[in-house]
C-alpha cells in the first residue's frame, strides 16, 4: 500500500494477529499473478459487493471451525480498483461483503486485519472485542 498510515494500521493488526496463528499478506499486480498465487488447498474467500454479510461472531465462529475441522489455509482476495476478476471469484468457496458501502481496496485491507485480529481475540476469548 503507498498510505503509510493505512499500512502501520494493517501492520499493527497483523503483528497482534500473529500471536495466534501465522498471517501472511500478498500483494500481486493483476488477476494473472493472483490465479498464480492462490494456495493450494486453501479455502478461498473473496471479497466481493453482494457477498455474505457477516457479523464479526459470525466470522469468529467461521474462523474457529476452519482451525479445528476445515481448510489449513484461508485466503482472502481483495480486488484492486476493479475488483477481483472473475475467473478467480469463481475459483473461491465463499463470497463475504465487508459492508454495503463501496470501500477502496486500502481501507477494506485494514477493515479485514482488523475483524481478523478481533474474531481471534473472540476465540481466545480475549477482551479486545468487549
Amino acid at each position: 500500500m503507498r498510505d503509510r498510515h493505512m499500512t502501520a494500521l494493517c501492520d499493527d493488526y497483523v503483528q497482534r494477529a500473529r500471536r495466534h496463528v501465522p498471517v501472511e499478506i500478498v500483494e500481486v499486480d493483476d488477476g494473472d499473478a493472483l490465479a498464480r498465487r492462490l494456495p493450494a488447498r486453501a479455502e478461498l474467500i473473496a471479497l466481493e459487493p453482494g457477498g455474505d454479510a457477516w457479523t464479526t461472531e459470525a466470522l469468529a465462529k467461521h474462523l474457529e471451525h476452519q482451525m479445528l475441522h476445515g481448510a489449513q489455509t484461508i485466503a482472502f482476495l481483495i480486488g484492486g480498483a476493479l475488483g477481483l476478476p472473475a475467473d478467480v471469484v469463481k475459483k473461491a468457496t465463499r463470497r463475504l461483503s465487508l459492508s454495503n458501502l463501496t470501500l477502496p481496496h486500502r481501507l477494506a485491507r485494514v477493515v479485514l486485519c482488523e475483524q481478523l485480529y478481533r474474531a481471534l481475540s473472540i476465540i481466545r476469548g480475549e477482551p479486545y472485542h468487549h
